[in-house]
């Protein structure tokens, strides 16, 4: 195998839309999205404290991997995300990216791999990397979404659609709280939300805030439809308001609320493996395990 890995701190044009290529092409053969939004975004719209490894075969120009590595604002490691094209894999291309990574991130690091590959866990295994965390893909057919049961909001909490810009602010306060132990979701800025807000899919009346008579904000659920899929795109309630079935409510709301959405074919969404109450509340929905996704953790030795 002969290669060579490019650094770069904002990749042209062209590396871009190779990256997102490769990333199309490792999603087909794997039966997984090969590439996170949050690295989709990061990658088409460059900012501080994110690198960009392209991995090359030859004299060629060609991308065949692509590992993206992201700075922890909370000082934690460094994490982040790997991917080898599927036509290039099995000649070393993984390996070296992973090299580089080590490289680089001389205490440690955390990277993505999605799909659950064979290969992927057996370069992991190689190169002492271990499984730190799961993120199981749950869906469930969408043809049948009229019987979910209707939503059954307590006494006091009504459920009204986000308004873009007067509920930024508040909205992005809840899900600091609601995911207050949760390494990407609960990091969310006001930017962040705004950057979703721009995307061709984002539609306002498919994220539900839940408040109380005084207006607070107790929860909401977040649904996302794109080519033919629907998507439980993110769920979150207050600590104070936990335990009161928000979270049911939130979600036969959202569910029921896909009724109708053009060419729909199935519902996903995504959940931490360790997350039982959540697993119960949505295989209680109809949901099932479909596919799992896997963060390697590299802790170097003392």
């Amino acid at each position: 195998m002969s290669g060579r890995t490019r650094r770069r701190d904002r990749p042209a044009p062209a590396e871009v839309a190779a990256v997102e290529a490769l990333a199309a092409a490792a999603s087909r053969a794997d039966g997984a999205t090969s590439l996170s939004e949050d690295a989709r975004l990061a990658l088409a719209t460059p900012g501080e404290g994110v690198l960009h490894l392209l991995r090359t075969e030859g004299g060629a120009d060609a991308v065949v991997g692509y590992a993206q590595l992201v700075t922890s604002t909370a000082g934690g490691p460094l994490t982040g995300e790997l991917l080898v094209d599927p036509a290039h894999r099995g000649r070393g291309h993984g390996a070296a990216l992973l090299a580089e990574v080590e490289d680089l991130a001389p205490d440690g690091a955390l990277l993505w791999s999605h799909g659950d590959t064979p290969g992927a866990r057996a370069l992991a295994a190689r190169r002492g990397w271990s499984r730190q965390r799961e993120l199981l893909r749950m869906e469930r057919p969408a043809a049948d979404l009229a019987d979910v049961p209707a939503p059954e909001p307590a006494a006091g909490v009504r459920l009204r659609a986000f308004r873009p810009g007067p509920d930024d602010a508040a909205w992005t306060a809840l899900n600091a709280t609601a995911f207050a132990h949760h390494p990407e979701q609960g990091a969310w800025t006001v930017d962040d939300l705004r950057a979703r807000q721009r995307e061709p899919w984002f539609e306002a009346d498919r994220l539900t805030l839940a408040e109380d008579p005084t207006g607070d904000l107790l929860g909401f659920c977040w649904m996302k439809v794109e080519d033919g899929v629907g998507e439980l795109y993110v769920l979150g309630v207050s600590p104070a308001a936990a335990g009161q079935g928000l979270g049911r409510t939130l979600l036969r709301h959202g569910l029921r609320g896909l009724v109708g959405a053009p060419d729909l074919r199935v519902v996903e969404l995504y959940v931490d493996g360790d997350n039982t109450a959540a697993v119960r509340l949505y295989t209680g929905l109809g949901f099932r395990v479909a596919g799992v996704d896997v963060q390697y953790a590299r802790v170097p030795s003392a």
